[in-house]
């Protein structure tokens, strides 16, 4: 029997990179699952198994409303929500010192990445403790464990998200609900190719992100969507509140 049977996932951020990739394995391995994105979904429609068998929505997480729809569908839907992994988030556009940073850059990062994630965990935990139980992950960022020179707002959001979960973890963990997040380092994704530090147009940058790592490579989304269902399957039952770097060894 696959991990997932008869179980239903929601991800969000699963048009594209880590989001895509544990969308697809929550499939495979026998979820109905509800992909939450602003981008196309045509892409991983395109190679989700059963595609007309899951959800996909629009969805904004620093909207509440949006938040708020998608529970709602989920549960209307398929009437439970028994894992749900938090990939959306964006990165920043720029690298610039604290004191330079421009505000409106510095609030939509921390509207997205900490507000949102705070919404998506708080009206999953309310509904998983209507039905006794499930397992959530957030994916944060290695940011979220160091200090990020250039990028103070970014590593703010995913340090708060890290309190986030650790502090969920503690309130249910006795409710048969655990909260997990995972601390990516660099992963060959369209957001860190494409995002401030453009690395698949600098070939400098992209050597020094590779040789951060101690596997001298870029990690790829699908070894961290594998993370994310091993923290929602019950294979990990006696681990909560934990940010689990995957890292390449870069923390080591």
């Amino acid at each position: 029997m696959k991990r997932f049977e008869n179980k239903v996932a929601i991800v969000t951020g699963a048009a594209s990179g880590i989001g895509r990739a544990t969308a697809i394995k929550f499939a495979e391995e026998g979820a109905k699952v509800v992909l939450a994105d602003i981008g196309d979904f045509d892409s991983v429609k395109s190679e989700i198994p059963n595609p007309q068998s899951h959800i996909y929505l629009k969805c904004n997480i620093g909207e509440r409303a949006d938040v708020v729809n998608l529970i709602e569908t989920t549960v209307k839907t398929f009437g439970s929500i028994d894992c749900a992994v938090n990939c959306a988030g964006i990165a920043g556009k720029i690298s610039k010192p604290v004191h330079e940073y421009p505000e409106e850059d510095w609030l939509n990062q921390i509207q997205i990445n900490l507000v949102g994630t705070w919404y998506c965990v708080k009206f999953q935990l309310e509904q998983m403790v209507k039905q006794g139980g499930g397992n959530i992950v957030c994916v944060s960022s290695a940011a979220g464990l160091v200090g990020q020179p250039e990028n103070s707002s970014y590593a703010a959001s995913k340090h708060g998200v890290n309190g986030l979960v650790k502090s969920a973890a503690i309130e249910y963990a006795t409710q048969n609900i655990r909260i997990n997040a995972i601390c990516p380092t660099a992963i060959e994704t369209p957001m860190i190719m494409h995002g401030r530090r453009k690395l698949a147009e600098n070939p400098e940058a992209l050597e020094a992100a590779k040789n951060h790592q101690r596997m001298k490579r870029m990690g790829h989304p699908e070894e961290v969507a594998d993370v994310a269902l091993w923290l929602c399957s019950d294979q990990s039952t006696f681990m909560t509140g934990h940010c689990m770097a995957v890292d390449g060894g870069a923390f080591a």
